[in-house]
C-alpha cells in the first residue's frame, strides 16, 4: 500500500486534485482577507497590514524599473504582484506541518509558466504588430534568419519548461527535506533549517517574479535591444 504524507485537508481525500485545489483555494482566501483588511481603512501614515502591503507594492516596482522603467513596471504590477503573492504563499503553506505546498505540483507550477508565457507574446504582438513581433525573431542580419528563427522559436518555448520546473522541483524538494526533518525530530525541530525553507519560499517567488518582468521587457521594448 501506497504511503502517505498526513496533512490536515488530505483527511477529507488524498486525491492530487483535491490536495491541490484545496490548499490553493485556502491560500486565496488568506491572501483576500489580508488584502482586504489593508484598505478597509487607508491611512495617511500606514500601519499594520496596508504598511506591509505598500510595501511589497513598492518594492515589486523597484524590481521592474532596472529591466523596464518605473512607468513600466508600475504598468505590469497586477500581474507581477498577484503571482509574487500567490507563489510565495503556496510555498509558505507547505513550510507548515500538516498542510502541502500547491507549488509541489508541477501542473500547477506549468500553470503559472503558461500564464506568463502567453501573457509576454500577447502584450508584445500588441504593441509592436504580430509581423513586427515575429520578425525580432529573425535576429538582426537577415542572412541568419533561416537559423536564428528557430532557435528563438526553441528559447522561448524552453521558458515554460525553465519557469515552471524551476519552481516545481525546488518546492518538492524543501517538502521532501522537511518529511525527512520531522521524521527524525518530530517534536523539536531544528530552527535553522526551518528558517532556510522559509528563506526559500520567498527567494523562488523573487525569481519567477524577476523573470516575469524580464520576458515581458523583452517583449515590449525591442527597439531598446538594438
Amino acid at each position: 500500500m501506497e504511503e502517505r504524507v498526513f496533512t490536515f485537508l488530505g483527511s477529507i481525500s488524498h486525491t492530487p486534485t483535491w490536495l491541490i485545489t484545496s490548499h490553493l483555494l485556502l491560500v486565496i482566501g488568506i491572501l483576500f482577507y489580508y488584502s482586504k483588511k489593508a484598505v478597509s481603512n487607508i491611512q495617511t501614515v500606514p500601519t499594520g497590514s496596508q504598511n506591509v502591503f505598500e510595501a511589497y507594492l513598492q518594492g515589486v516596482i523597484s524590481m521592474g524599473s532596472d529591466s523596464m522603467g518605473e512607468e513600466n513596471a508600475r504598468k505590469f504590477i497586477p500581474l507581477i504582484a498577484t503571482l509574487g503573492l500567490v507563489i510565495v504563499g503556496s510555498n509558505l503553506i507547505g513550510v507548515i506541518p500538516g498542510f502541502e505546498s500547491p507549488t509541489s505540483n508541477i501542473n500547477f507550477t506549468l500553470s503559472l509558466a503558461l500564464i506568463v508565457f502567453v501573457y509576454y507574446n500577447y502584450i508584445g504582438i500588441k504593441k509592436n504588430g504580430l509581423v513586427n513581433y515575429f520578425a525580432h525573431f529573425a535576429g538582426p542580419v537577415p542572412a541568419l534568419a533561416p537559423v536564428m528563427f528557430p532557435i528563438e522559436i526553441v528559447s522561448h518555448i524552453s521558458r515554460i519548461v525553465s519557469l515552471s520546473f524551476r519552481l516545481f522541483g525546488n518546492v518538492k524538494g524543501d517538502d521532501l527535506f522537511l518529511i525527512v526533518l520531522l521524521m527524525l525530530a518530530p517534536f523539536v525541530a531544528p530552527l535553522a533549517p526551518f528558517f532556510l525553507l522559509f528563506a526559500m519560499a520567498f527567494l523562488q517567488g523573487f525569481i519567477f517574479m524577476i523573470l516575469t518582468y524580464v520576458y515581458i521587457a523583452g517583449s515590449v521594448m525591442m527597439e531598446e535591444e538594438h
